[in-house]
């Protein structure tokens, strides 16, 4: 018999397609916006600038100070120029850190955001603010957070670095991961995350072969959004918690962090959500869900080594106690043994042993 359960779409607006970036200034004239600030990171300001020409009259400014984990003075220096330049909606350029900016500003000023991402990582379709104070990483879920409008357009992903690419469609994969078990999962959420998956198994080894194959750049994508949306609809559980705390109190890159920590904490909760986690080895291959996705990344060329990302041997311990001290539910049981075992093997970059 099936199980009950609730289900809660995104009211996110999606515009996806080759070119869909020409329609930001109809998208903010949509949200009856007059003054769009745009938000990019130092990197990307160049590019972040050819959507300010896009926005023409409606463009009120360019911000161009995102960082990785949404530090809360960056966002206070936001806070300022979404005052100084009279602007009543942000578009977020880029990646994570710059569509968590955007989530960032919403959540103070309650104020439209529009996002075109050029990464996978998903959050621009999740109701998830993470935001950083002190070395410590602090979640948000709150509607007031969800971007109003998201412009996936392939063709700003086509000259994202293979490895960044990588990385970031693995980060994407963990939401969908997490997604199979969570404990409020429905069959929405389970489809989803299963097409999600399945979507960016088969384009990452094809953008790994030719970086500038659309129509890989257009899967990946996709997989990306699926697995996003999913993020938003479910909680999710011990593999996030690792990699807020990772990248909270340690500062590690986001997406080589997920892709690392990932194959651990689904071979940790494997003996627990053995049904749950079928499809990843319908989608991998393999026998054990941990290892199908361990081998998956050492196919793409990832990190697999915390220890090759920036973690000290002696932050192991400190990084367990964060980890246990308020755990996220998960489908097993969680100590602080386990979670440094786990976290150790992380670190040296062994294989899963399940």
């Amino acid at each position: 018999m099936m199980r009950a359960f609730d289900y809660q779409g995104s009211s996110a607006k999606i515009l996806f397609g080759a070119g869909a970036r020409t329609r930001v200034a109809e998208t903010v004239a949509a949200l009856d916006c007059k003054r769009a600030l745009v938000l990019s990171t130092p990197q990307q300001a160049d590019d972040a600038g050819v959507i300010v020409a896009l926005l023409a009259d409606r463009a009120a400014g360019l911000f161009t100070h995102a960082a990785m984990h949404t530090p809360v003075e960056i966002t206070e220096r936001a806070l300022q120029a979404m005052r100084d330049t009279g602007a009543d909606c942000t578009v977020a350029f880029g990646g994570g850190s710059t569509t968590g900016l955007g989530k960032a500003v919403a959540y103070h000023l309650d104020t439209p955001q529009v996002v075109i991402p050029t990464t996978y990582a998903g959050s621009e379709v999740t109701p998830i603010l993470g935001q950083t104070q002190a070395h410590r990483k602090e979640t948000v879920r709150t509607a007031s957070v969800l971007p109003e409008a998201v412009i996936y357009d392939p063709e700003l992903t086509l000259g994202l670095p293979v490895p960044m690419t990588m990385t970031s469609g693995l980060n994407g994969m963990a939401h969908a991961a997490e997604a199979l078990y969570a404990r409020d999962r429905n069959p929405v959420s389970s489809l989803m995350a299963a097409e999600g998956l399945k979507a960016l198994a088969d384009a990452l080894p094809r953008i790994a072969e030719a970086p500038h194959n659309l129509s890989a750049r257009s899967g990946a994508l996709y997989g990306a959004w699926l697995c996003g949306t999913v993020l938003g609809a479910v909680d999710m559980s011990l593999h996030h918690k690792l990699c807020h705390v990772l990248g909270g109190s340690f500062d590690l890159p986001h997406a080589e962090t997920h892709a690392i920590v990932l194959p651990h904490a689904v071979a940790f909760n494997s003996s627990s959500a053995a049904s749950e986690l079928r499809p990843i080895t319908e989608i991998f291959g393999g026998s054990a869900p941990g290892v199908a996705l361990h081998d998956f990344a050492v196919g793409l060329g990832v990190p697999t080594a915390l220890k090759d990302i920036g973690l000290q041997e002696e932050d192991l311990d400190r990084a367990a106690d964060i980890a246990t001290a308020n755990p996220y539910w998960n489908p097993r049981e969680v100590t602080r043994a386990d979670i440094r075992a786990l976290l150790a093997a992380a670190w040296r970059g062994d294989p899963p042993t399940h």
